[in-house]
């Protein structure tokens, strides 16, 4: 399905969340009425297993409760408000299933489904996010990324005809997963921050047959330069402004 949109792809990430809380249906609907090819999102696991879209590993930022994700049921979870800390028109909404993502953005669009265990790198998580894919059916709209490799190989047994995206951290912090764990290891793409990206690595990328798809680029000179250098897929808070900004760059 990649290869079916122009590059770059523009996938917004976490939604709309310039215009909507991040992680949410509104972000995720709002994103694709405004022209997005698909969004990313951050999965993770309640306390009974349930797969929930959410980035940090405690509630405590983007809703009314406290607590770590993983220490809270999805009944608890599902009480909380997820839309007023961003604005008050948002009072209600909740914190989505991945499930009800599919539903919201339907199979004609790509979802970049992160990988976010980080605070628990061997649950079941992987494994779970493969089950709903196969019970939709969608495996054909779906990227995988992580910083865990380990996520990605899980994925890889699974369902090995989904494509999977190593993520790389910003500086030294990222330089192997950018160097030896990206070339030598079984991914279709890179994804590294805009910070850390060239037109060089760009060409080095292709020259092995890999697709880089970088995050965040917000600015219309970022974008403009990210599909000079041609970048496969950019990661962009403000898929708005995106899409205006490279369809006026042709």
């Amino acid at each position: 399905m990649l290869d079916s949109f122009p590059r770059p792809i523009l996938l917004a990430h976490r939604g709309d969340q310039t215009y909507a809380p991040e992680n949410t249906l509104p972000a995720f609907i709002q994103a694709i009425q405004k022209g997005a090819d698909g969004v990313e999102l951050d999965a993770k696991l309640t306390s009974d297993g349930h797969v929930i879209v959410i980035h940090d590993g405690e509630v405590d930022r983007t809703t009314d409760g406290k607590g770590k994700v993983a220490s809270l049921s999805l009944e608890a979870i599902r009480k909380l408000d997820a839309g007023s800390w961003f604005d008050p028109k948002f009072a209600g909404t909740k914190v989505p299933l991945l499930e009800e993502v599919f539903e919201a953005v339907g199979k004609d669009k790509l979802i970049n489904i992160e990988l976010t265990n980080y605070y628990g790198p061997r649950d079941d998580l992987a494994q779970r996010v493969c089950e709903l894919i196969k019970r939709h059916n969608n495996a054909g709209q779906i990227i995988f990324s992580s910083f865990y490799s380990s996520n990605l190989k899980i994925t890889q047994q699974i369902l090995p005809e989904v494509p999977r995206g190593l993520l790389a951290l910003p500086g030294l912090l990222g330089l192997w997963a950018r160097s030896f764990g990206f070339m030598f290891g079984d991914y279709q793409a890179l994804h590294p921050h805009i910070s850390n990206v060239s037109r060089e690595q760009i060409q080095r990328a292709h020259r092995v047959k890999r697709r880089i798809h970088v995050w965040t680029a917000n600015s219309p000179e970022d974008l403009r330069r990210l599909k000079e250098w041609g970048a496969d897929g950019i990661f962009t808070d403000d898929p708005g402004t995106a899409v205006s900004t490279l369809k006026e760059a042709g």
